[in-house]
């Protein structure tokens, strides 16, 4: 008898998801697999349902929901051998599409069923794992205020990119060591990228691998409000490095440090973060996580 855990975000996708237990058993073998249907009910709660899950044996454990849920599921499941499974019904489902999960909750159940896995790299930021990307600057503010508007749409993306836009303000200097170089930027963003996508089929980092052993890092410094519409425009046609202030690299671990105050804001994996430390270390641990992907 296969056990699969079901871990569902009850609010993703506007919580219209028809996801039960009578439901998604009936897409699966009664006299094969045994399902478990879980609900989260508050931030963070995904982790200890998903501990739970650990201790009581399932054979898979499946996030149901947007980046935030999967982070919250996945980051028990690393370094355990039980495989993570994906329902996309988030928001942006970065992650997801980058798997080539299927939206279609069909076709996405079927991944589940077919039981086919990978093994993919899993970011770490401090002591906290990210799967698609971590940031600090621009991306972090505009989802300060994705969240704040409670709007889990691209327009509301689209709105809090213009309200970051409008507050924008000057960062202060940063100090960053990447290939063995110690820079000292004012960023506009540094967005460290483990995936191609950061939701809504966009992307920053389009070279960005699951399963290259790298981290994809973009440092845009000091651009105007009219480069920044610019950089918005690249953005939506996927040509950002037509950008000159938008500088690639690729490594296996960033330092960032600030001496003007205890915190960093970020974004991790499209949720909002205040870091309560002057300097973090990013890196990346390969094939930390076993994935069911479409075969």
């Amino acid at each position: 008898m296969i056990h699969i855990h079901f871990i569902i975000n009850p609010i993703a996708g506007h919580g219209s998801s028809s996801l039960s237990k009578a439901f998604l058993e009936s897409y699966f073998i009664g006299s094969l697999h045994q399902i478990t249907v879980k609900y989260s009910e508050y931030k963070k709660h995904a982790i200890q349902l998903t501990k739970e899950s650990i201790e009581e044996k399932a054979a898979i454990i499946v996030a149901c929901g947007g980046d935030g849920t999967i982070n919250e599921v996945a980051s028990c499941l690393v370094g355990v051998a039980i495989p993570l499974g994906i329902i996309p019904i988030g928001s942006g489902n970065g992650l997801a599409s980058n798997l080539k999960i299927p939206k279609n909750l069909r076709k996405a159940l079927a991944v589940i069923r077919s039981n086919v896995t990978i093994k993919m790299d899993v970011g770490k930021i401090n002591n906290r794992y990210f799967f698609s990307n971590t940031g600090i600057g621009f991306d972090a503010e505009v989802i300060k205020h994705y969240e704040s508007k409670k709007k889990r749409t691209f327009l509301g993306y689209v709105y809090a990119c213009l309200t970051s836009i409008k507050k924008i303000k000057h960062q202060e200097t940063i100090e960053v060591s990447l290939n063995n170089e110690i820079r000292i930027i004012n960023p506009f963003i540094i967005l460290i990228s483990n995936s191609n996508e950061m939701g809504y089929h966009l992307s920053l980092t389009p070279k960005a691998s699951l399963q290259d052993g790298l981290l994809d890092v973009l440092i845009i410094s000091n651009i105007n409000r009219l480069k920044i519409f610019w950089l918005g425009i690249l953005v939506l046609m996927g040509k950002i490095n037509w950008l000159n202030e938008a500088k690639n690299y690729q490594v296996k671990a960033v330092e960032l440090s600030r001496n003007d105050q205890s915190f960093l804001e970020s974004q991790i994996d499209g949720e909002f973060h205040k870091l309560e430390k002057d300097s973090i270390k990013i890196t990346v641990i390969e094939k930390a996580l076993s994935v069911l992907v479409p075969s």
